[in-house]
């Protein structure tokens, strides 16, 4: 299974920084009896491990060499690779940019790197082989990409930092088959202009039959 982290974005709300956002540290681990800060999208990755993920393709910018340099080849048990989105288009074209890489027959699970969410098994409880949400509550949903479902676990809506959203409930990650990452990438390149957001996608579901009936909350 490959994991897919989106980490092009230049965190314009906490800069100036030294440092790619994805490289915050926040908590710390102990490594070989000693403390050491623990970088903020070390979470995400972690529970892609946690969830069966042999594989993680990070999504950067052209400037980020940091984070390879941070994480190298390997995290864990798994292998990691690199593929770079050249101009910061939007969550849609940094996933789509990792599909030469994904199989039609693989899961992949997407969170993003700079939100922090338990329990640490939250991608593990996601189903195989179906497009799935992980959700959680925010007092600020605004800021963020507020899910609404219907009450029996079916996904209905994606507000995508609405002034007003309908639910404090937001996704921080999901987990879909490679075919289906490739039907929402060839809905997405006939749109002009092309969404940036996952969420914008959500008013064309009924187009490839994906984020209605199927999908779990």
């Amino acid at each position: 299974m490959w994991g897919i982290v989106p980490a092009a974005g230049i965190g314009s709300r906490i800069q100036p920084l030294a440092f790619s956002k994805e490289l915050l540290p926040v908590g710390g681990r102990a490594t070989d009896g000693a403390s050491r800060p623990r970088a903020v999208s070390e979470y995400v990755v972690e529970r892609m491990l946690v969830a069966g993920a042999t594989k993680i393709c990070f999504v950067i910018a052209p400037g980020k060499a940091d984070i390879v340099q941070y994480y190298g080849g390997r995290f864990g048990d798994a292998s990691l690779c690199y593929v770079v989105q050249p101009e910061p288009d939007g969550l849609c074209d940094a996933l789509f940019r990792a599909l030469p890489v994904v199989g039609d027959d693989e899961d992949v699970v997407v969170g993003l790197p700079d939100t922090v969410w338990f329990p640490r098994d939250g991608m593990a409880r996601l189903p195989p082989g179906r497009f799935s949400f992980l959700l959680f509550p925010v007092t600020r949903p605004d800021l963020f990409d507020a899910v609404l479902h219907d009450g029996g676990n079916r996904v209905t809506e994606i507000e995508v930092k609405r002034p007003k959203p309908r639910t404090q409930f937001v996704w921080g990650a999901f987990r879909l088959p490679g075919r289906t990452l490739k039907e929402l990438h060839a809905l997405w390149v006939t749109r002009a202009p092309r969404d940036p957001y996952l969420g914008t996608l959500d008013g064309y579901r009924e187009a490839i039959g994906l984020l209605t009936g199927a999908d779990d909350v």
